[in-house]
């Protein structure tokens, strides 16, 4: 993944010519929470003398800021962008499928199936993150319920869950210290790729 940044990093070398240049990103939350700020730290580190400002929003308003020019370059997880914005992969996550250890599932010795999820009421991400964008299309051939919780946060996501409210599917790099304390159990879903 970091090697990756070397394409942010040679665009904001351009900027280098200006003592006081800047450069707007707009980051998803996910990425903000969990990549951005190492980036942003080497890049910091290679042009300390570039004003980096960073907004955060979901995937959705993010392209919209870079359509318009209010940033300069946008992180998102989403499958898609818009057209009229040139996109790279920098960074590949997954999506699992978490539940507190006292979840019916979190017990259960066999996988639970794709139809199994769909018709399960979810906590789940607003419309827009790529996180909600990524399940719905992995569900689209379903039929399903309303969301148990709409949370426009990871982190708001993830408390509920520990709570016990219900299941969620999330980010591994959101959930990965539960997962590797046993407060979160990963569900495992027979055949569904997750991948983004």
């Amino acid at each position: 993944v970091l090697a990756e940044t070397t394409q942010l990093l040679e665009v904001a070398q351009s900027l280098q010519s200006e003592r006081s240049a800047t450069l707007t990103v707009g980051s998803s939350m996910t990425v903000a929470e969990h990549l951005m700020p190492r980036w942003l730290g080497a890049l910091r580190g290679v042009l300390p003398e570039v004003n980096i400002h960073l907004q955060v929003h979901n995937s959705v308003r993010v392209a919209e800021l870079v359509l318009d020019g209010t940033c300069d370059v946008g992180f998102v997880e989403s499958p898609t962008v818009p057209s009229g914005l040139h996109s790279s992969t920098v960074a590949r996550d997954r999506l699992v499928v978490v539940a507190a250890p006292s979840h019916p599932w979190a017990r259960r010795r066999t996988p639970v199936t794709i139809s199994e999820l769909a018709a399960t009421r979810l906590v789940v991400r607003e419309p827009g993150s790529g996180t909600r964008t990524t399940l719905d299309r992995a569900l689209q051939e379903y039929e399903r319920p309303a969301p148990l919780l709409e949370l426009a946060s990871a982190a708001a996501i993830r408390t509920s869950v520990l709570d016990g409210v219900g299941p969620a599917g999330m980010s591994t790099l959101a959930v990965a210290d539960q997962v590797a304390s046993g407060a979160l159990k990963i569900i495992q879903i027979d055949g569904l790729d997750l991948r983004r």
